[in-house]
């Protein structure tokens, strides 16, 4: 019987670099996939369950004072001169006010500012933003009364000329309270 002989080498026919395609393909995207993986880590879950827990007990019990001060705010942020002007009514006056602007998913766009209570007007609390802030975001306002802190806390979406008010939705989660 005689031996097939090949007509060319391998490397001159098309199926053998289609493959070879194919797998560095594959290697070359797992192995960008593994790089963004590495350097980009998913920062929201939390390992620390019961801590979180006894947490949204606290924040409720915050949010439940507030809800009895029968207390309601409006927050404008000024995007020209970056003031942040809070109107508070109800049953508290602190002298200074914590307001959190916190993002859902990206931490290092949260902003904390401090409130300080205005001199002439009643009710009004003053601050400052070093950037402007726009999209959806968590409010959080915090204050005493005495010597327990309140919270008041929702989702509102922040844009330009947009006053955000706080108070105004039924707390979520306290129905058994």
């Amino acid at each position: 019987m005689p031996a097939a002989t090949a007509t060319s080498p391998w490397y001159k026919h098309l199926w053998p670099w289609i493959i070879i395609g194919i797998l560095t393909c594959s290697v070359t995207l797992t192995l960008s996939m593994v790089t963004i993986a590495v350097k980009n880590p998913d920062n929201l879950v939390n390992d620390n369950y019961y801590e979180a827990g006894k947490g949204i007990n606290r924040s409720l019990d915050r949010e439940l004072l507030a809800q009895t001060l029968l207390l309601r705010a409006s927050v404008h942020l000024d995007e020209v001169t970056g003031e942040v002007n809070v109107r508070l009514t109800g049953n508290s006056t602190p002298a200074t006010l914590e307001l959190n602007l916190i993002s859902p998913t990206q931490p290092e766009k949260d902003r904390k500012i401090t409130l300080t209570r205005s001199e002439t007007e009643p009710g009004r609390y003053i601050g400052q933003l070093t950037d402007k802030i726009e999209g959806r975001r968590f409010v959080e306002l915090l204050g005493s009364q005495d010597d327990h802190v309140w919270r008041m806390f929702e989702e509102e979406q922040i844009g330009h000329d947009k006053d955000m008010l706080l108070g105004d939705e039924p707390l979520q989660g306290a129905e058994d309270r």
